[in-house]
């Protein structure tokens, strides 16, 4: 599949993978070390809360993750077909996990923590978004699976088997592209607060701006 992707997959790889790297930061350090970009940290605190009797941070945890759901479920509905087409709703709906973003930000601003499950349900869009159009092989809002496969990727070298370096180069620009998304927003969240959401907000309306503009000139 990575095959058939186009040459400059990789860049939108790296700005997706900012995108999500930047909201993580600021989830991190504003929803009480709550991340949004991925659920494994979330299925685990409510596994924790589970037989206390925190009834509150048990609904909010759950809110987070099925608005991760959610937010994956509207790229499925809008993406039928697993193949790779030019022309789909990818620019649609990276608008709309813009919108998810700033209509956060807003709540966020006002105190409201609704606006954690947009940031989430935002992340969980992006996700699936990226994971239909590249056939599974591109996930930008979480890293277990790209290190887990460069060191599949490893082992293969070791054993004297070809490395495929397209691969090996786009899973090392997601990483790159998340921890400067980490770099960023955090720095961002430190000067601006729930303003911060802003930045990976625009990012998105601008790869949707430049999606669109490739698919009329393809």
């Amino acid at each position: 599949m990575l095959s058939r992707l186009p040459k400059w997959v990789e860049y939108g790889a790296f700005l997706l993978a900012f995108v999500a790297g930047s909201v993580n930061a600021v989830a991190l350090l504003g929803f009480h070390h709550q991340a949004v970009s991925h659920l494994s940290g979330t299925a685990t605190l409510i596994g924790s809360v589970l037989f206390t009797q925190s009834s509150g941070t048990l609904l909010h945890l759950t809110g987070i993750l099925l608005s991760f759901v959610m937010g994956s479920a509207i790229s499925g509905y809008m993406l039928t077909g697993r193949s790779l087409k030019l022309g789909r709703f990818y620019d649609v709906l990276l608008v709309l996990e813009a919108l998810f973003l700033l209509v956060a930000m807003c709540l966020l601003l006002n105190g409201h923590t609704s606006g954690h499950y947009l940031a989430s349900a935002a992340c969980g869009l992006q996700n699936a978004l990226a994971t239909t159009y590249s056939g599974a092989v591109v996930r930008t809002t979480h890293l277990t699976g790209i290190f887990t496969d460069l060191g599949i990727m490893l082992g293969e070298r070791l054993q004297g088997k070809a490395l495929d370096r397209r691969k090996a180069c786009l899973f090392v620009i997601i990483v790159l592209g998340f921890i400067c998304g980490g770099a960023i927003g955090s720095w961002l969240f430190l000067q601006l607060g729930f303003w911060a959401l802003s930045i990976p907000a625009v990012v998105c309306l601008l790869l949707a701006a430049l999606y669109r503009f490739v698919a009329a000139a393809s």
